[in-house]
């Protein structure tokens, strides 16, 4: 009697930079226990295809233009529950490291990752387990070295500077990464940065969020 084959690791692959996507689907597609089911280019569209595929295992970028990865892992948990999410980021500074591991993604990897390392924490996440770089684990770490040593009671970084203050209020407003740019004669990059920023000293991680905060404090006129 023939055993059935196990079924295939289904992978969502989302990143925007097509030289470096490209590159990490060759990779996975020629690892028999993988299959690729699908790959995006920025936060709304991984929602789409990750409705659409149901993959087991979403591999996804932070900076990423109409809606960053922290954004999306919260309506990706939301939306397809059973998939596992892994950040592959170039970014290693503990704020980005700790808003993943708040936003509930299962693993962190450094796109300077060895390739055989990448495919280890796709198995790894599958299985409900956490994984993360060596360095993400030694900053990790040390946050949590240096919360405890913080008082309990200490308030969050809110101090927004004037282009920030402007970024948020347009974002309330329900304007678009690129319409900001446009409105402000600056990069879209530059928003995206502006954006995460405000995102990391307000502690809100959701549009939503970020507008009810406007409002509250009088930055915008949007009622």
């Amino acid at each position: 009697m023939k055993k059935d084959k196990p079924s295939k690791i289904r992978l969502l692959l989302v990143d925007d930079h097509p030289i470096v996507l490209d590159g990490i689907k060759s990779h996975l597609c020629a690892q028999p226990e993988l299959e690729v089911v699908g790959d995006a280019a920025n936060g709304q569209e991984a929602l789409r295809k990750a409705k659409l595929t149901l993959p087991d295992v979403i591999v996804m970028d932070i900076s990423m233009p109409h809606m960053n990865g922290l954004e999306a892992i919260g309506h990706l948990r939301k939306q397809v529950p059973n998939a596992k999410i892994l950040i592959l980021s170039m970014h290693e500074s503990k704020e980005y490291i700790a808003q993943v591991v708040r936003s509930g993604a299962r693993g962190y990897m450094l796109k300077d990752s060895a390739p055989a390392e990448l495919v280890a924490a796709i198995k790894a996440v599958h299985k409900g387990e956490v994984y993360f770089s060596p360095s993400v684990s030694k900053v990790l770490v040390q946050e949590m070295t240096d919360s405890s040593r913080r008082p309990s009671d200490a308030p969050p970084q809110q101090h927004l500077t004037d282009r920030e203050r402007e970024v948020l209020s347009l974002i309330a407003e329900g304007l678009l990464n690129k319409q900001i740019a446009d409105r402000l004669g600056i990069g879209v990059r530059t928003i995206e940065t502006h954006r995460e920023r405000i995102m990391r000293k307000l502690e809100i991680h959701t549009v939503a969020g970020l507008t009810k905060y406007a409002i509250s404090r009088g930055m915008t006129s949007m009622p």
